[in-house]
């Protein structure tokens, strides 16, 4: 019950992710307005960690996909740690 709540968490935000880069490719969106406003400042707090280590090449920010990656990692680690304890 609790790896399915913590699996299902890590989707989600990652789902999250996903949406936020899919929508920066559409240039007329307003995102001052909600709820777009709400998707940046969600997403933005853990991907602005990696935007500060990976610069930006050749006008490409790969910062969301080391990001994604990462956030994998962790739920693999974290839900194989769990599920020993349980």
């Amino acid at each position: 019950m609790i790896l399915h709540f913590i699996n299902q968490l890590f989707y989600f935000y990652g789902i999250l992710i996903l949406l936020r880069i899919f929508l920066t490719w559409i240039p007329t969106i307003n995102w001052d307005a909600q709820p777009m406003k709400a998707l940046r400042t969600i997403t933005d707090v853990y991907l602005d960690l990696f935007r500060s280590i990976v610069p930006p090449f050749g006008g490409i920010d790969f910062s969301p996909i080391i990001a994604i990656i990462v956030l994998q990692i962790i739920q693999v680690i974290l839900t194989s740690f769990i599920g020993s304890v349980l």
